[in-house]
């Protein structure tokens, strides 16, 4: 009977302390998971961020269109200034071998060369889950009209697959401190200078 007693004693202590262990790394696995989530879906909007800029350089506004804006930068063209020569040479410059030109030059080739647009659209780890992208134009408290974009991936879908509750916690974090519960480049409400939530 002792050694059946023993026996029970240790498996609910072995037990007991797994569920100990558990209550410790789930919050840590969660973190480190997260993070590397956020890096990869951070990146991805700066890489939208830089492409909605080159599309407003060509056509004076941002697009709403993943569509319109991928076919641009696998197709489209932006006008860069090259200077030829060096200013501080006075006699290149006496010369008049200092000069700038115009060049129009592929956005594919000088700003996402190797990089695969066409998965701007889809928000990292997701599965395939969209980002929203929203353009406009909104007037300032000084009555001037800028040019806006948004582009977000709400915490459901960049944490997809990970704990619930965890989840659900973060949101409600971001909602006390009165922020969007994931990431956002830009704002479709106000004039932010496409700056991003993390920043």
């Amino acid at each position: 009977m002792k050694t059946l007693l023993k026996i029970l004693l240790a498996c609910a202590i072995i037990v007991l302390g797994y569920f100990v262990y558990e209550s410790i790394m789930a919050p840590i696995r969660f973190n480190n998971e997260k993070n590397k989530r956020y890096a990869a879906t951070i990146q991805r909007l700066k890489d939208i961020r830089s492409a909605q800029v080159a599309y407003r350089s060509v056509h004076d506004k941002y697009t709403g269109s993943f569509d319109t804006l991928i076919n641009f930068l696998k197709e489209g063209q932006f006008k860069v200034i090259r200077q030829v020569g060096s200013e501080d040479d006075s006699a290149a410059v006496a010369a008049k071998q200092v000069f700038r030109e115009e060049m129009m030059v592929n956005v594919r080739d000088s700003l996402f060369k190797g990089i695969a647009v066409d998965s701007f659209r889809y928000v990292p780890f997701s599965g395939g889950e969209l980002f929203e992208m929203l353009a406009g134009e909104i007037e300032t408290n000084s009555k001037i009209k800028v040019k806006v974009f948004e582009c977000k991936a709400h915490n459901n879908i960049i944490l997809k697959g990970l704990d619930r509750q965890e989840i659900i916690n973060l949101n409600d974090l971001a909602r006390t401190v009165e922020r969007f519960p994931g990431l956002q480049v830009g704002s479709i409400e106000e004039a932010t200078n496409n700056a991003g939530n993390w920043e």
